[in-house]
């Protein structure tokens, strides 16, 4: 599972070996909690276990960190 290394601020950001077929996304997990957001549009995609304030960082961090992101989702999915 590729990490993005370059985000952290307590999270986990990585891909799946396996989720190129779906559009530009990222997972997020910290401790047992685990989240998907879709990148383009910035949306919540589903959320096991964060609670909303936790919610509003991640989305914080992938709006701003977006470019760090795609172009990881580029390097391992390609374009």
């Amino acid at each position: 599972m590729p990490t993005i290394r370059e985000l952290s601020n307590g999270f986990r950001f990585f891909f799946f070996s396996f989720d190129c077929n779906e559009p530009m996304h990222v997972h997020v997990s910290k401790g047992n909690n685990i989240c998907k957001f879709w990148v383009e549009p910035l949306s919540l995609a589903n959320n096991h276990g964060f609670a909303s304030k936790e919610l509003n960082t991640i989305y914080k961090i992938i709006r701003i960190e977006s470019n760090i992101i795609k172009s990881y989702w580029y390097e391992h999915c390609g374009q």
